[in-house]
């Protein structure tokens, strides 16, 4: 039954060979040829940069309109074993035994296909349901449209280098639709940052728990952290229409006389998943601690709430200091590993898309995503006309239990995917 799909459908068809194709993070050499030849044998103007992303440019047929540019990663979560692909009864699309990669060949698929439809002259015109009987420009009969780009990165999944190779400043686009997440309909508006945070928490005496447990100078700094703790937020700080835009989350908490375990561990060997009961077995209990640390994440879609957080948090710690001053002191640190992909004033995609799904039949969802994509990487640069990128993450299947052996994608949201792709190209062109 797949294959009758797969030659009814030319969309299924490529992301069926590219799923086949297994393409590790930075072992995607394999793919990456694959995508090369199917350019060079649908006339797609592709090449290879120095890092070994894929750009495809095809020109403009009116320069009064502004181009777009659609980008997906072509790596996948998982090794460089033969990937074998089947479909259930139910429309569902698996490989066996390891995870499928709809993660995101359905994005490569996608542009792919609307690259070969777009440069071969099968978007219909204006007002016609029916493509165009010629390609050449200059005919009138040429769909209308500002150009469109696409860029295949490596290495999203494991170290985003990728995307930190692309040449930026050739890129004629503004707007960047990353189709990248997991539910067709999803348009994501802005993403979370991610900041570490690191607090430290200093006895200014020690001692031991039997003889000095009197001195109410000797301070226990594993109490003292759990207290601070307490008073800091937890989970969800802020949030709108859109969903989770700013939360602080608790990592981990480390106190109290554990060296004596760790180093136990270490010298023995010992391997097992159960750490924290192992270590307990020998923490000291007769020693008043003079150190406890912790460590929280920080994510944030918009940096003035962001900075809210780091306030309240700095000022809480300050609270602390002057409660134990001469006894205790607490330090605060932020560490900013990621910066955010903050909502845009500029609503032109948003309504370009919602167009776009009701044209396809289906509902469009906009809203934030509280995590990482290429999205933060591209609103950070400027294109070749020195204009920052607008980009926005796009979801164009229904993919299921991503990144495991169970990963699943259905079919029948993959080809209304590409309906909406197309839909957003032509609606976009339209303006």
């Amino acid at each position: 039954m797949l294959e009758n799909l797969r030659k009814e459908n030319e969309v299924l068809d490529i992301f069926c060979h590219l799923v086949s194709i297994p393409s590790p993070s930075l072992k995607e050499d394999r793919e990456i040829d694959w995508i090369l030849d199917f350019c060079e044998k649908n006339g797609i103007n592709g090449k290879k940069d120095n890092y070994g992303n894929i750009y495809i440019h095809v020109p403009a047929t009116d320069e009064t309109k502004e181009p777009i540019m659609l980008s997906s990663h072509m790596d996948v979560v998982g090794d460089d074993s033969p990937v074998n692909i089947y479909l259930d009864n139910e429309g569902f699309i698996h490989a066996e035994g390891r995870t499928l990669g709809a993660d995101d060949k359905v994005g490569v698929a996608c542009a792919l296909m609307l690259a070969k439809e777009v440069v071969n002259g099968l978007i219909p015109t204006r007002g016609s349901l029916t493509p165009n009987p010629s390609p050449t420009r200059g005919e009138g009969n040429v769909f209308p449209h500002g150009g469109l780009e696409i860029t295949f990165t490596r290495d999203e999944e494991s170290g985003m280098s990728g995307i930190e190779h692309v040449e930026f400043d050739k890129i004629l686009s503004k707007y960047v639709l990353v189709n990248d997440a997991d539910k067709l309909g999803q348009l994501q508006i802005s993403g979370a940052s991610y900041t570490r945070v690191k607090i430290i928490v200093n006895g200014l005496k020690g001692g031991h728990s039997g003889i000095d447990i009197g001195d109410e100078t000797r301070l226990n700094a594993a109490k003292l952290i759990a207290e601070l703790l307490a008073e800091l937020p937890q989970g969800v700080f802020y949030k709108d229409e859109t969903g989770v835009i700013t939360s602080c989350n608790l990592g981990a908490i480390v106190a109290g006389g554990i060296q004596n375990s760790v180093a136990s561990i270490v010298e023995k060997g010992i391997k097992t998943n159960d750490y924290i009961t192992e270590i307990m077995k020998k923490t000291s209990t007769n020693i008043i601690n003079t150190l406890g640390m912790a460590s929280y994440s920080i994510r944030s879609a918009s940096t003035e709430k962001e900075n809210e957080l780091k306030a309240l948090m700095s000022s809480i710690v300050d609270k602390f200091n002057k409660k134990y001053e001469g006894l205790a002191k607490a330090e605060i640190e932020f560490e900013i590993h990621l910066l955010p992909f903050e909502r845009a004033k500029d609503d032109r995609i948003e309504k370009v898309h919602t167009e776009a799904c009701k044209r396809a039949g289906i509902e469009n969802e906009i809203s934030s995503f509280h995590a990482a994509a290429e999205t933060h990487i591209y609103c950070q640069h400027k294109n070749s006309k020195g204009e920052t990128f607008m980009p926005t993450l796009l979801g164009l299947a229904d993919v299921y239990n991503m990144h495991s052996a169970k990963e699943k994608v259905d079919y029948k949201s993959l080809l209304k995917g590409y309906e909406v792709i197309k839909n957003t190209f032509i609606v976009f062109n339209e303006v």
